[in-house]
């Protein structure tokens, strides 16, 4: 984005929310979560034999870690990208210079302690927490090292890359994220010609961690010209750390509620039973980098439009809840349909048998928390996340509840079934919850309800017992009957046009 841009701010609400540039950049995005992943598919067999398991292991934690060092950050990254978006949105773009230094540097403090705190503790968690093999602690604690150095700049470039978020510039972020974040499971194939050491290999991914912030510096500089001189502004410390310390809330609680069911399965159950319950839930939340990568887009656009025009926040909610139920309703089908037999392909009939049933569930609660995420981001844009904070604080114990009585009585199956009723009910209120922020949008919310309930009676038809030619020629059906409403009755003439057009592209 050219710095002319911000200096046109009667312009920027409408270009910063525009359907074609949101559009563009979710597909950006797509790119973005498919490339890696993609990349480590091929590489991690590779890099697995090169480094012996032990390495391996020690190098996801490294993985891990890097990823997680950004809750360290407090929220201060999505605060920056909210407040950003919100002072374009009021057209005072002059604001992004003190409130973008302020949350920097605030950020590197934040970093620069838990860095500390990782360093000293590193001895501790290789010689005793993680019991790391005695022949493979020195240069474990090397690693472990050089991933404390790196927190303050994972943290930092988490701030970087909110403010180019609030401008919309997820091209930009996405040309730096791809290659690097491919070259983090590609890279260290190159170390392990020279070395099979640990150390050589962290090293590089912390290398490539700088590069990237160095990136993102020089295009948040380009982007914002007052961005050019250091500036700390002490008022606005307390609304980054209030906005992001609810923001921390969800950020910690979320991933609990997401990967707490796999271990009382292995309480409860079996560990056996927690292989047929991991593998499906792998594989169908895959699917959630399609909202993810729209709602990343849709963040900063709520917030900007917030401020003077909601009307076109009532606009882009709506037809981002519509277009992802338009994108998953039929993968959802297909999988209902034929996951099954789809699994005992790839992975054996025996084992297919234990996770059909769960594979069920979980598709149909990724179905509905993947239109879940939409008010989350709405409510959240619309400077309230202490609701999705408080929500989540009340959901996790009730949810404990249920999974521990649901697993213990059906098993894994249980364990699904929790999981989605938690799921259904944290739809339903943060969709009332959208209902009271967004003045206007209650009727076009009872709708996408109405069509939900559609879908989900829909899917309780392929969980019945039919031969394949009959479930064939019944999705075969269902998904005629769907494109034709879709494309008739859901969308409108501008959305009708917007598609068209990206086909159009596509073709040329």
């Amino acid at each position: 984005m050219a710095q002319t841009t911000i200096a046109n701010p009667q312009a920027l609400d409408m270009r910063l929310t525009s359907s074609r540039l949101l559009a563009k950049n979710t597909i950006w995005n797509l790119f973005g979560s498919i490339g890696p992943m993609l990349t480590a598919v091929v590489c991690v067999p590779f890099i697995i034999r090169g480094l012996g398991s032990d390495r391996f292991g020690v190098l996801t934690l490294a993985w891990a870690l890097i990823g997680y060092a950004s809750l360290l950050d407090l929220g201060l990254g999505r605060a920056l990208t909210k407040l950003v978006a919100e002072a374009l949105g009021r057209g005072s773009p002059s604001d992004a210079g003190p409130l973008v230094w302020t949350a920097l540097l605030l950020m590197l403090v934040l970093g620069l302690a838990g860095g500390l705190v990782l360093g000293a503790i590193s001895p501790w968690l290789v010689k005793r927490a993680l019991r790391i093999p005695a022949a493979l602690q020195s240069e474990s604690l090397a690693a472990f090292y050089l991933l404390a150095f790196s927190i303050p700049i994972v943290l930092v470039s988490a701030g970087l890359r909110g403010l180019l978020q609030a401008l919309q510039c997820f091209g930009l972020i996405n040309l730096v994220a791809i290659p690097i974040g491919i070259l983090s499971f590609a890279a260290p194939l190159l170390v392990l010609q020279f070395s099979h050491h640990l150390a050589p290999v962290v090293a590089l991914l912390v290398g490539l961690d700088l590069v990237a912030c160095l990136a993102y510096l020089l295009l948040s500089v380009r982007a914002v010209p007052e961005f050019r001189r250091v500036a700390w502004h002490s008022p606005l410390v307390r609304p980054l750390l209030r906005f992001g310390g609810w923001m921390t809330v969800s950020n910690v609680i979320s991933p609990l509620m997401f990967t707490m069911d796999r271990f009382l399965i292995g309480t409860l159950v079996s560990i056996a039973a927690v292989a047929y319950y991991a593998t499906p839930h792998e594989v169908v939340t895959k699917l959630f980098i399609i909202p993810s990568a729209l709602v990343s887009v849709l963040f900063p656009a709520f917030s900007t439009s917030s401020v003077q025009n909601l009307d076109r926040t009532v606009l882009l909610f709506v037809r981002a809840v519509k277009f992802v139920f338009l994108l998953l309703f039929p993968i959802t089908v297909l999988v209902l349909a034929f996951g099954g037999r789809t699994l005992a392909l790839w992975l054996g009939q025996d084992f297919a048998v234990h996770c059909e049933p769960v594979l069920r569930w979980l598709i149909v609660g990724v179905f509905i928390n993947s239109l879940a995420q939409i008010p989350f981001a709405l409510i959240q844009g619309m400077g309230r996340p202490d609701l999705t904070a408080k929500l989540h604080l009340l959901e996790f114990p009730c949810y404990l509840a249920a999974l521990w009585f649901l697993t213990r009585a059906y098993g894994i199956e249980g364990a699904a079934i929790a999981w989605v009723l938690r799921i259904a009910l944290d739809t339903c209120l943060l969709f009332f919850l959208s209902t009271r922020v967004l003045r206007g949008s209650g009727a076009a919310v009872r709708r996408l309800a109405a069509g939900a309930l559609v879908a989900l009676a829909l899917f309780g038809l392929f969980t019945a017992p039919m031969a394949l030619a009959t479930k064939t020629a019944l999705v075969c059906t269902v998904l005629i009957v769907f494109a034709v409403v879709a494309w008739r009755v859901a969308l409108g003439s501008d959305e009708r046009a917007i598609v068209l057009s990206y086909a159009d592209s596509f073709r040329t």
